[in-house]
């Protein structure tokens, strides 16, 4: 499996080609049980985005480590759909559960939650 530089000059080389003969060029194809192939494309994407700089924080340890062993990066984005989704982990660190409320402030380039009925003094 090619990684790094090697990585990225394979894919410039070969150009306009299927993402799976991309795949399978660069190495990243494996042998099922029953014997055919595997691509792997998750494992390709993520040694290609590492190989441009793009740390996805999914090694490490210590504090601020969710489930799987990653690490939390505290940063949100919206999906697609206009949701923005905080995660268990961050849920969990706070001992949040089902049905806690949250009073929803909108500030300048902001939002802030305050569990309902407290206050914005009340934060550690």
């Amino acid at each position: 499996m090619l990684t790094g530089s090697d990585l990225l000059t394979k894919v410039k080389e070969l150009g306009d080609v299927s993402k799976s003969d991309l795949v399978r060029s660069c190495g990243y194809v494996s042998t099922k049980k029953s014997g055919g192939e595997r691509l792997n494309f998750t494992s390709f994407y993520e040694a290609l985005l590492e190989a441009k700089g793009v740390n996805l924080g999914v090694t490490g340890g210590g504090a601020g480590v969710g489930k799987g062993g990653r690490k939390l990066s505290y940063v949100a984005t919206v999906q697609g759909n206009g949701n923005l989704l905080i995660g268990k982990a961050y849920t969990a660190l706070l001992d949040l559960k089902p049905g806690d409320e949250f009073d929803i402030k909108l500030g300048r380039k902001q939002i802030r939650l305050i569990p309902a009925g407290g206050s914005e003094e009340d934060e550690d």
